[in-house]
């Protein structure tokens, strides 16, 4: 809210934003006094804790080529001695844009033909055989004995 009421405070007052989002939300939302207490306090500590510890994240992403996820990240920062929790990590990294790298695409097994098969089926897709060496089947030719 305070982002939107400093969007639009040069065209409106102050008091006329917080009133109609006053009138058109139930209860009370946030009054003029209110926004002006929030612009003149500072950063709260965790705020200002957070983004040290950003900067030491970045620093470690940058040393490690950006291969970091959220838990080596994690790991990372305690052996830095930040004591700090994996959801808060995974929380400074999306805020910082920070990733680690991909697991990548699966590996491709099945590849589709270049040109149609055209060779021959001599055993006609019957694979079962009288006896011991009188049908053999392979990838370029078959043969019949």
């Amino acid at each position: 809210m305070i982002r939107f009421i400093d969007t639009y405070r040069d065209q409106f007052c102050v008091e006329f934003i917080c009133k109609t989002l006053n009138d058109h939300r139930e209860g009370g939302f946030i009054t003029p006094r209110g926004y002006r207490m929030h612009k003149s306090r500072g950063p709260s500590a965790r705020a200002v804790q957070d983004k040290a510890i950003i900067e030491v994240m970045l620093r470690i992403h940058k040393e490690n080529y950006g291969v970091y996820g959220y838990r080596t990240m994690y790991h990372a920062l305690r052996r830095e001695g930040i004591d700090i929790g994996r959801d808060r990590t995974a929380r400074l990294m999306r805020l910082a844009g920070i990733s680690g790298k991909g697991k990548g695409s699966s590996p491709k097994t099945t590849r589709p033909a270049r040109r149609e098969d055209t060779r021959l089926d001599l055993v006609n897709r019957e694979f079962t055989a009288d006896a011991p060496n009188r049908l053999w089947v392979g990838r370029h030719y078959l043969r019949g004995n």
